[in-house]
């Protein structure tokens, strides 16, 4: 019976271009989230078959009240026949590829087992994998080129509220499209509202006594976390700006990064100068028991995995450690440890299941200096179990001194293709394509006045936002927006 939950999808893709004309991005984002939705209603067994039928008439029937009946040889709803169609062709094949892109991940981890020096180019896997799935996504992201999709160029807003200090992190809350933080070396956290009305400084969290290296969002948004130069760790309501709690590092050591467990946002680990990495309960105020770990040199930057599962550690010795965590209790397990940048430092990591349709195999993306933005492929080390990696691509950058961060763009795994962006020392922020072999530079923005430290995403790709070295942070809006 799940063949029922695919016609309900295939009834809404149907009707994407109308759902929202004005802003063609959320079609992606709702379709999207409604395949997720019915899938695992399909794998649950939920409702019996005669009930999902009777919910697909009715919801053909509500759908058509709404929009109006349509028709697919009306030219006018080219583009919507031609996007279901599409669907249709992806839902009748979603199984055999989910199920075909599990053994493809078997099978790459069985082959990482086979010499592939720890670290080295991945052979087998030079690019992306072809999967049936290439034409739905170009149908359920317009039609239009990777390039076309990442076309930032206008400014949507500047905020200039941390004077000459540096801001080392940006980053939009979770689902919102309009609500952006970030925090500054003058010691404070700025959250603000870019719509509606014109865009503003909400609030300014202020209490650390030095530098905010680093801090990240709460699921629900409702909570911010902090790590700062001056050896705590803050908890926040964002809205108010009350600082909830004060955690100071038991060696009194600076704190470089920091990161919420995604499965128990009880739960944030923090990394710090004097090379350890603790998970901290954040309702206590305590250590998590069993939670440390120690890394080679200064923790410089902290991600999970989509499942929770594995949380990797970057350090100024140019290592990628990686733990398992326990995300009930916060217990850490040494797994592996791979040098990525010999002699150099990891400045940022990120985490996707998959990289796009075309690669569905977990990456991570890496900034590692001298020079150089990183994709590996996320393997299975030989009997251990434990997470290794696997470089897929290696893209160019301006990276000597500055801690850049990076980002995967967030709907990139419903287009045909993949996108990484990244800051840069010359001051611009560059966009790669990490499916071509050559010329995987799709775009650079120019018009920050320092080295761009950071970048984020809104959640639908509307928005861009990237911060400098100068204190500037600068909104763009992508040109078809």
């Amino acid at each position: 019976m799940a063949a029922v939950w695919q016609q309900v999808l295939a009834v809404d893709a149907r009707y994407a271009a109308y759902r929202t004309p004005r802003w063609p991005q959320f079609r992606t984002q709702y379709v999207r989230r409604r395949s997720q939705l019915l899938r695992e209603q399909a794998q649950a067994g939920a409702l019996e078959g005669a009930t999902r039928r009777w919910y697909l008439r009715l919801r053909a029937r509500l759908l058509a009240q709404r929009y109006g009946a349509l028709s697919e040889q009306s030219s006018c709803r080219a583009h919507s026949s031609s996007a279901l169609r599409a669907s249709r062709t992806t839902l009748d094949r979603m199984e055999d590829f989910e199920e075909e892109a599990r053994g493809h991940r078997r099978s790459l981890s069985r082959g990482s087992h086979s010499g592939a020096p720890r670290g080295g180019p991945d052979e087998r896997a030079p690019g992306v994998v072809p999967t049936p799935l290439a034409q739905a996504s170009r149908a359920m992201a317009g039609d239009t080129s990777l390039g076309e999709n990442y076309a930032f160029a206008g400014v949507f807003h500047v905020f200039d509220q941390h004077g000459d200090h540096a801001v080392p992190k940006v980053q939009f809350a979770h689902d919102d499209r309009h609500l952006l933080a970030c925090c500054s070396l003058d010691g404070t956290i700025s959250v603000c509202r870019l719509a509606p009305g014109p865009p503003s400084v909400l609030r300014v969290l202020r209490g650390h006594g030095g530098g905010v290296a680093d801090f990240a969002w709460s699921l629900s948004n409702d909570v911010l976390v902090s790590a700062s130069l001056d050896g705590t760790l803050r908890l926040w309501a964002p809205l108010d700006g009350r600082c909830i709690r004060r955690v100071p590092d038991p060696d009194g050591a600076a704190l470089l990064c920091c990161a919420f467990q995604p499965l128990n946002n009880n739960l944030t680990v923090v990394g710090s100068a004097r090379h350890m990495v603790r998970v901290v309960n954040i309702s206590t105020g305590k250590a998590a028991r069993g939670g440390t770990g120690r890394l080679p040199g200064r923790v410089l930057a902290l991600c999970f995995d989509a499942a929770g599962r594995v949380l990797w550690a970057g350090d100024d010795r140019g290592s990628v450690s990686s733990f398992l965590c326990d995300p009930g209790t916060g217990r850490l397990t040494k797994a592996s440890r791979v040098v990525v940048a010999a002699g150099g430092s990891v400045t940022s990591l990120s985490a996707r299941a998959w990289a796009s349709r075309e690669a569905p195999d977990p990456s991570l993306l890496v900034n590692a200096c001298p020079d150089r933005l990183l994709l590996f492929r996320v393997v299975e080390e030989a009997g251990s179990g434990a997470p290794g990696l696997r470089l897929r691509r290696s893209f160019p950058t301006r990276h000597r001194q500055q801690p850049l961060r990076s980002c995967f763009c967030p709907l990139m795994s419903f287009r045909q293709g993949a996108c990484v962006v990244t800051g840069s020392e010359d001051a611009c922020v560059h966009f790669f394509d990490v499916g071509r072999a050559a010329r995987a530079a799709l775009n650079s923005l120019p018009g920050h006045g320092a080295a761009v430290l950071a970048v984020a995403f809104n959640c639908d790709e509307s928005l861009l936002a990237s911060s400098d070295a100068a204190g500037t942070v600068i909104v763009w809006r992508r040109q078809h927006a």
